[in-house]
């Protein structure tokens, strides 16, 4: 069994020691495109130092400051380091160590006393990219098939942008993001990479010192990032579709369209033209918030050279019409023929160069037909029981949650804590500190960080495989997800192969199973660049449908079940939550530039920087509602109220309110964070969290929602 952390002894990868500090290779492992390579100070053996990043071609020595200063999160003092065992109310966070054994056995008799009584879709294993290994965060997905536990529907971060993709170009593949580098116009559409993906603003740099290249964000705020643009378009959050469309008129209007390109590799590129001919800059306009002018001025310039490199994010994609806004801006570098030229077309993600077989890790041949499968966005309703979401099967009355903090991120903060208040909900979790989620759960189990286990990586913003051993030993009693896993397996009396190997014997196996020579061959050359070359590299020999062409024409069909209404070529779907009279505001939850989500939120360098939960509101609208500066403000909806601090800020469009977090719950006033505010509805047409689109008022002071009608 897997009880041995694996590698906790590695000898140093790079450097002997010196005075006591040594060099070891390592992966980021955190929810980040980048993935980046570093090198690890490690201190007597015991505890990590400082992190830099590695000299790969992609990660290039740039790393963020957060994962730079990792030393603060690994050796922080409120790390949990024993198994924990609840002795108070749910909530409170009374809890006594325990034993391993005692948590793991009293773990197993509760899901298995639970499959007794409902069958075993009542327990439901959650996770989701708390770390982004194969080994560690996918392990869970083998105990889920082997035992026939609820499925889990991913829908936090990708589902409604795959969707997009996906129907528009039909694989997971983009150019590479080095080409950047040669690029004369490069588009940040719907991302904050100066938050959130610090590797694109270096590539950026280079492309403006070599090519002096022109940069435009689009983006609903000015972003760090849009503070360094050439141009920033600052559109109405959920308007996407409509800005793209009205710059494709432009680019055939204009002359600027690549008619022979389009001829060879798309669909129908005259019906599209025709559909646009209706979408005008002021048509645009009236939708996006953004001047004709304006529209007209991107589309130029954009159009002007086929050096154009269109990066795009997630950020605009998390709205019910997400994946309709994807799929029109993903259709710009097929109307210029961008895809063509080296420096130009688009990277959404590269994630479909690896080939890595996952049927090992994920036990995908024990898998059984007919197991229901949960939207993990959908907590909340879940939880209290919604018959649409539980379907004909069993209350979910058993959880194990590892790499996600749902009390903190999921939607609906307020549902999904009553939800995890249930008496009869047992609940354990594993994790790294004693998160939202933790707090209510019965049985609390420490985690390693990736510094203490072994795992393999895939990314999306580039194309390097990689791998790499524990550099340290755990810290306390920390065991890694895939050792808790095997654990539980042996308790239930799960048989796979996968339960009966360590982690680096997992890596090894499914890399020779994916066609690689094995896990000692790519941590000795510490990365394996999968990029494509020549012809594929350009697309020419084709894009991902049966039809070898970038399809302007969607089949939301193939990409999921709620389909129905959605405009099969480019536009603007009028699916939102939109502004009225009630809720005048839109609301859009944006990433901080010091957490990960919920992680870093333990640190004390990210809270300093960041130092509280706050609301960026135009002066404009600040006026009107009467604002006090230094005084809080409500934001509201049906789903609750969210007080918060507030700062006049002029780089959004009025009637639009952004709150950068995701700070923990006790940080606001009332205990309830800004998720409280969004809704757990699906985006269309296979799910998605729908984090940016969100109608809120706003109102001074603290608001009491006890004080409020449902309907406020």
């Amino acid at each position: 069994m897997c009880w041995a952390p694996d590698g906790a002894n590695a000898a140093p990868t790079q450097a002997e020691a010196k005075n006591g500090v040594s060099i070891h290779h390592s992966v980021c492992p955190h929810d980040c495109p980048s993935v980046c390579a570093l090198d690890v100070e490690v201190v007597n053996g015991e505890r990590i130092g400082r992190v830099r990043g590695a000299p790969q071609a992609y990660t290039d020595g740039v790393i963020c400051a957060k994962v730079a200063r990792y030393a603060e999160r690994a050796n922080h003092p409120d790390r949990l380091t024993v198994p924990l065992k609840r002795v108070g109310p749910k909530g409170s966070g009374e809890f006594t160590p325990i034993s391993w054994d005692e948590a793991l056995d009293t773990v197993a008799e509760a899901f298995r006393s639970a499959a007794d009584r409902h069958g075993p879709e009542t327990v439901w294993p959650y996770f989701y990219a708390g770390t982004m290994g194969l080994v560690q965060r996918d392990g869970i997905e083998r105990l889920r098939h082997v035992m026939g536990y609820s499925e889990q529907h991913k829908t936090y971060c990708t589902a409604l942008a795959t969707a997009g993709w996906m129907a528009a170009a039909g694989h997971r593949l983009g150019t590479d993001a080095r080409e950047m580098a040669e690029s004369e116009v490069i588009v940040v559409w719907g991302g904050n990479p100066v938050h959130t993906q610090v590797q694109v603003m270096n590539w950026v740099a280079r492309a403006k010192k070599n090519n002096g290249a022109r940069l435009v964000v689009v983006d609903p705020y000015r972003t760090p990032t849009a503070e360094k643009a050439d141009l920033h378009v600052m559109l109405r959050p959920g308007t996407d579709g409509a800005l793209a469309c009205a710059v494709m008129h432009v680019l055939f209007r204009d002359g600027l369209a690549d008619r022979d390109w389009m001829a060879r590799f798309t669909d129908e590129p005259e019906a599209l033209e025709q559909h646009l001919a209706t979408r005008t800059p002021e048509w645009a306009e009236a939708i996006t918030g953004v001047p004709a002018a304006t529209i007209v001025e991107f589309a130029r310039l954009y159009g002007g050279t086929k050096k154009s490199f269109l990066r795009v994010g997630y950020g605009f994609t998390r709205s019910r019409n997400g994946a309709v806004n994807m799929h029109a801006v993903a259709c710009l570098p097929s109307v210029t023929g961008a895809w063509a030229h080296y420096g130009g077309g688009a990277l959404w993600g590269n994630g479909g160069v690896f080939g890595i077989s996952k049927t090992l890790i994920e036990g995908l041949d024990r898998r059984r037909p007919g197991v229901r499968s949960l939207d993990m966005s959908r907590i909340g309703p879940v939880l209290a029981g919604n018959p649409q979401d539980l379907g004909d099967g069993p209350p979910v009355t058993a959880m194990l949650v590892q790499s996600c903090n749902p009390a903190a991120v999921a939607p609906e903060t307020a549902l999904v804590r009553q939800g995890l208040l249930r008496d009869d909900l047992f609940l354990c979790v594993h994790e790294q500190f004693m998160t939202d989620t933790a707090r209510y759960a019965d049985i609390v189990l420490p985690a390693t960080m990736f510094t203490e286990h072994d795992d393999l990586y895939v990314a999306s913003g580039h194309t390097f495989l990689q791998c790499h051993r524990a550099v340290v030993p755990p810290l306390g009693e920390c065991r890694s997800n895939h050792e808790v896993i095997c654990a539980l397996a042996e308790r239930l009396g799960a048989d796979h192969p996968g339960f009966r190997m360590s982690a680096w014997e997992m890596i090894d196996t499914t890399l020779k199973t994916s066609g690689y020579e094995g896990a000692d061959a790519l941590l000795t050359a510490r990365w394996q660049d999968k990029a494509r070359t020549g012809d594929d590299a350009r697309f020419l020999n084709g894009f991902g449908h049966a039809d070898g062409k970038f399809h302007f024409r969607a089949d939301w069909a193939a990409q999921g079940p709620a389909h129905h209404g959605l405009p099969t070529l480019p536009d603007h779907a009028a699916v939102i939550d939109e502004a009225s009279a009630e809720h005048p505001f839109r609301l859009v939850a944006a990433p901080a530039r010091n957490f990960l989500n919920s992680t870093f939120t333990e640190t004390p360098t990210s809270q300093k920087l960041e130092k509280e939960p706050t609301a960026l509101i135009h002066p404009d609208d600040a006026a009107g509602l009467g604002l006090v500066e230094g005084q809080p403000v409500s934001l509201g909806n049906s789903r609750g109220v969210v007080v918060v601090a507030w700062k006049p800020f002029a780089g959004l469009c009025k009637g639009v309110v952004v709150v950068e977090s995701i700070w923990p719950n006790k940080n606001f006033a009332g205990g309830l964070g800004i998720n409280t505010l969004i809704s757990a509805e699906a985006g269309y047409p296979n799910g998605g969290g729908v984090f940016h689109d969100t109608a809120i008022w706003v109102r001074p002071g603290l608001v009491p929602f006890s004080s409020l009608s449902a309907s406020s």
